[in-house]
C-alpha cells in the first residue's frame, strides 16, 4: 500500500508510540489523532497546529465518538491501552475494559468505515515472564488469575485474537505488532531508561528495583516507527503478527543503569530498592519474520539510542530551569 494522500486515525495517537508515527506519516497525509490526552506526548512537539492533523478528544470506550472519528479513514492505526506497571495494577478492571472493549469498539468503527487497514499494536508481554529469542508462532501466556501484573498481557492477547477474529470472519485487513521496550525522546509514563536518564542527569541515585537481573532488549523508537511503517507499506503484512524489536539492544537492568550513568557523564549513586511486584525477568525478541516479509532492520543501536534520548532530556530540563 503506498502511503500517501491516507487518511489515518491513530487511536492513542497523542502517545509516545503514536506522537512519533504522526511525525513520520503527516507531511504526505492527514493524521486523526483520537486520544484522552491522559498520556500527552504531543505538548513536546507542533503538531497540534500541523495544517495535516486533526485531534479529537475521545475515549475508545465511547462507541459512538469512536465511529466518528473514524468515518472517511483509509487506516487505523490502534495505539490506546493503559499501561504501565503501576497504572495497571492500581486500575486492572478499567485495563481490561479498555483495552479489550476498546479494541472490538475500534475494530466495528473499522469495518463499518470500510478502512483498508487496521494495525493493532499489542504487548512482547504476552510471551510471559521469560521470552528468549520469542517467535511470533510460540505459545503465548495468560499468568496467574488475580495476579494484577498480567492483567495487561491477558488484555491484549484477547485483544489480538478479536483482532484476528475479524480478519478471517470480516475481512478486515488487518496486522498486529507486538512492540519490544521501545524507549528514546519524547516518551511518557514510567519506564527504566526515562526514569534512569532523568535520574542521571540530576544527581539523583538510580533505583534498580529487585536484583538487577532482569534482562531487555531495548529498541529505539525511530527503530519502531520503521517496524510499524512497514506494516503499512506490505501487504504481505496483512493476517499476520510481527515483534519489532532490537535484539542487539540486549542488556540486563543494573547494567542497563551504569550504562546510563556512564553516558550522562553522572555522579549519580546506583542502589537496588525491594521489588513488590511481578516482574518480566528475560524478554529478548526474535525478528527474522518481521526481517523476512518485510525487510524490517533495526538500526539505532542501544548506546546511541541511550546518547540521543539523554541530550534530548538535558535540554527539557535546561528549559525548564530558564523559565523558573
Amino acid at each position: 500500500m503506498n502511503i500517501e494522500a491516507k487518511r489515518i486515525l491513530l487511536t492513542g495517537g497523542a502517545g509516545f508510540i503514536g506522537t512519533q508515527l504522526t511525525k513520520r506519516l503527516v507531511e504526505k497525509n492527514h493524521i486523526v489523532i483520537f486520544d484522552s490526552l491522559h498520556r500527552n506526548a504531543l505538548r513536546y512537539t507542533d503538531l497540534q497546529s500541523h495544517p495535516n492533523v486533526t485531534l479529537v478528544k475521545g475515549d475508545v470506550l465511547d462507541k459512538a465518538g469512536l465511529l466518528e472519528a473514524t468515518r472517511g479513514c483509509d487506516i487505523v492505526i490502534h495505539l490506546a491501552a493503559i499501561a504501565g506497571v503501576d497504572t495497571v495494577m492500581g486500575m486492572p478492571t478499567q485495563t481490561m475494559k479498555v483495552n479489550l472493549l476498546g479494541t472490538l469498539h475500534a475494530l466495528d468503527a473499522a469495518v463499518e468505515a470500510g478502512v483498508k487497514r487496521f494495525v493493532d499494536f499489542s504487548t512482547s508481554e504476552v510471551f510471559g515472564s521469560h521470552v528468549y529469542m520469542a517467535e511470533e508462532h510460540n505459545a503465548t501466556a495468560l499468568g496467574v488469575v488475580g495476579e494484577s501484573r498480567w492483567t495487561y498481557a491477558v488484555s491484549k492477547l484477547a485483544a489480538e485474537h478479536l483482532t484476528h477474529s475479524y480478519h478471517k470472519e470480516y475481512g478486515l485487513a488487518v496486522v498486529t505488532i507486538r512492540p519490544f521496550n521501545v524507549y528514546g525522546p519524547q516518551q511518557v509514563g514510567i519506564g527504566a531508561i526515562h526514569t534512569f536518564v532523568e535520574d542521571a542527569i540530576q544527581g539523583k541515585d538510580l533505583v534498580i528495583h529487585g536484583d538487577g537481573n532482569q534482562i531487555r532488549a531495548w529498541c529505539y523508537i525511530d527503530d519502531m516507527v520503521d517496524g510499524a511503517v512497514l506494516c503499512l507499506e506490505k501487504d504481505e503484512a496483512v493476517g499476520h503478527v510481527f515483534n519489532i524489536g532490537n535484539p542487539r539492544g540486549t542488556v540486563t537492568v543494573a547494567n542497563l543503569a551504569h550504562l546510563v550513568k556512564r553516558l550522562a557523564e553522572s555522579d549519580s549513586k546506583i542502589i537496588y530498592g525491594y521489588k513488590d511486584y511481578v516482574d518480566i525477568e528475560l524478554r529478548i525478541p526474535s525478528i527474522k519474520k518481521a526481517q523476512n516479509m518485510l525487510g524490517y532492520r533495526p538500526k539505532v543501536d542501544l548506546e546511541e539510542g541511550l546518547l540521543r534520548t539523554i541530550q534530548w532530556y538535558r535540554e527539557q530540563l535546561d528549559d525548564q530551569a530558564d523559565q523558573t
